[in-house]
């Protein structure tokens, strides 16, 4: 009995669509999360406890030596101790302050390149213990000793660019402390979510923040917060309609050219 052996269309047919089939496979999870949520807004996230959400990791800083605490006799006062009367201020875990976030930023870069380059070289063998006239014999076609090789190069590349960036973003938000540093300092994350219609419109921001600089009406302002991470974006139809389809992403991040 003979093998019946595959086509070359038919082996082609076959890896278009296995290849289909794997995409449909990657987009599926997503797909299926919006098909389900069809007629409807997009859910706002549940309150939960940032320690407890998937990717949370416990910050870790360059810390001072340890004060020793002295207590004094007949006195008050205890050293290390930051206020001496109580304050309505964010100083423990759990405790909320609220993040004025005031960004104007502004930047305007040009830049300007251009590189040309012409390299030529020549080689000829005029004498070689007099086999230079044998050199017709071991090469197909006549050989002019005196330009045995030549090469020419040239190079040229233009490049220009620029940057023209504007962002003005003014916003409050109520971020809780999530942990103490040894130091004092504390660590806080804040999270908002406001739906429009079938927009969700997202605040994030993180960082540390220390006490000193937390006024009285337990307030700190953006650029006292030391390795702040402030996000705002959104998600909902809008959105997608604005992002490239993920046929579209995958293609141009696989596509050399």
């Amino acid at each position: 009995m003979s093998k019946k052996t595959m086509s070359p269309k038919s082996n082609l047919r076959s890896r278009a669509l296995a290849l289909s089939a794997l995409t449909v496979a990657l987009a599926g999870c997503s797909s299926l999360d919006k098909l389900s949520q069809v007629g409807n807004a997009p859910p706002l996230s549940p309150i939960e406890n940032p320690q407890t959400t998937p990717g949370y990791r416990p910050v870790s800083m360059p810390m001072p030596p340890v004060q020793p605490i002295v207590f004094q006799s007949n006195s008050l006062w205890r050293s290390g101790s930051r206020a001496f009367f109580k304050d309505q201020r964010a100083s423990r875990i759990g405790d909320i302050l609220t993040v004025h976030i005031n960004i104007a930023d502004k930047a305007e870069v040009e830049n300007t390149s251009s590189r040309s380059r012409a390299n030529s070289e020549d080689a000829g063998l005029d004498n070689l213990f007099g086999f230079e006239a044998s050199l017709g014999k071991i090469l197909p076609d006549a050989v002019n000793n005196a330009t045995l090789v030549g090469a020419t190069s040239n190079s040229s590349s233009q490049g220009t660019g620029s940057v023209d960036r504007k962002e003005e973003i003014e916003l409050v938000v109520a971020a809780v402390v999530v942990q103490i540093l040894p130091n004092g300092n504390m660590v806080i994350e804040g999270r908002q979510e406001v739906r429009v219609n079938f927009e969700v419109r997202e605040l994030l921001i993180a960082g540390v923040v220390r006490p000193e600089d937390i006024t009285a009406v337990n307030t700190i302002q953006h650029t006292q917060i030391a390795e702040a991470r402030i996000s705002y974006g959104g998600r909902g139809h809008i959105t997608d309609v604005q992002q490239p389809r993920y046929g579209q992403q995958v293609y141009d991040i696989l596509m050399p050219f």
